[in-house]
């Protein structure tokens, strides 16, 4: 077995969907025109059937073709990881798919239904992890909400890399990271990343999943840009003018976490349609409305070419 390389991506994770035709079948094309856009744009990694790409929606089947299609068209460009997670059958054999296909990690995502104890939390995670040579980054959110005593007995794991939160604890994560320090790269999973971002900043995380950077990838690197280097002036015109008002149209509807990011991608002109699967909706035509204004807005006042993509 080959050891892989420990070390975690950084700067802005990109996240491709599950583009769905009319019967609701996966549209491969479309998938390939998400992964060239999001590498053409300069995003530092791609992860693909995680939350974003409807990772609750999919087989095995087409959980392979996804993976397959992002390993052809990413070619080693950039780090490469797939999600994994749900029942823990399903978590088994999806990180023997991606090592199969030769990705560089995985997230895992929470566990299917359980509320679970913290020893039953590390049971879950540890067989995981332990299942592959590949890097592993733990996702804390909903039903996987880890303290000090679970991370710490995960990290004893060489392939655990990565923490990524979607909670918003700032006192558990203040603690994490005064703890594991630079054991673990720190990922910021919040819906819409930017919006929380600056405080996450000022903790020591460097790296983020952009939901916007599906359609908009050059406002989000000079958000992160402006964050990095201090220029608080643009950094609050960015929040207030673009990811604020995205971040309202979001909070209108669950789902919108999925929906929305297809819509974003139509607007721009990708081949991307706007079909889900359930139990997440469509975009109701008003949001679609009000999304497309804002991308207009902010490619016009901020045009792409000013942008600088931060890995």
């Amino acid at each position: 077995m080959v050891t892989k390389k420990r070390q975690a991506p950084s700067g802005i994770l990109g996240f491709p969907v599950a583009p769905m035709n009319e019967q609701g079948k996966l549209d491969l094309n479309g998938l390939e025109a998400n992964i060239d856009f999001l590498l053409k744009e300069g995003l530092s990694s791609i992860f693909v059937a995680c939350g974003a790409g409807e990772f609750h929606a999919l087989s095995n089947e087409e959980y392979r073709l996804i993976v397959e299609v992002a390993v052809e068209r990413v070619k080693g460009s950039v780090p490469l990881y797939t999600g994994v997670g749900g029942n823990i059958t399903s978590a088994l054999e999806q990180t023997k798919i991606s090592e199969e296909l030769g990705v560089d990690g995985y997230l895992i995502m929470p566990p299917y239904l359980i509320n679970p104890s913290q020893d039953g939390l590390y049971n879950y995670l540890s067989e995981i992890i332990g299942n592959t040579d590949l890097n592993a980054i733990v996702y804390n959110r909903d039903n996987c909400i880890l303290n000090a005593d679970t991370l710490r007995r995960l990290c004893e794991f060489p392939q655990l890399i990565g923490f990524k939160d979607g909670v918003g604890n700032m006192e558990q994560i203040a603690e994490f990271t005064h703890l594991f320090g630079d054991r673990l790269a720190w990922i910021n999973g919040m819906p819409l990343a930017e919006v929380t971002m600056e405080a996450y900043i000022n903790l020591g995380f460097r790296s983020y999943s952009s939901a916007i950077s599906n359609y908009i990838p050059h406002i989000s690197a000079m958000y992160y840009e402006a964050l990095l280097s201090g220029d608080k002036e643009m950094a609050h015109n960015l929040y207030e003018e673009i990811i604020l008002p995205i971040h309202r149209i979001r909070s209108q509807k669950k789902g919108y976490a999925v929906s929305l990011i297809k819509a974003g991608m139509k607007a721009i002109g990708l081949p991307v349609s706007l079909h889900v699967r359930a139990p997440v909706a469509k975009v109701e035509d008003q949001h679609y409305e009000q999304l497309k204004e804002i991308i207009n807005k902010a490619s016009q006042k901020y045009p792409a070419k000013a942008a600088t993509t931060l890995k």
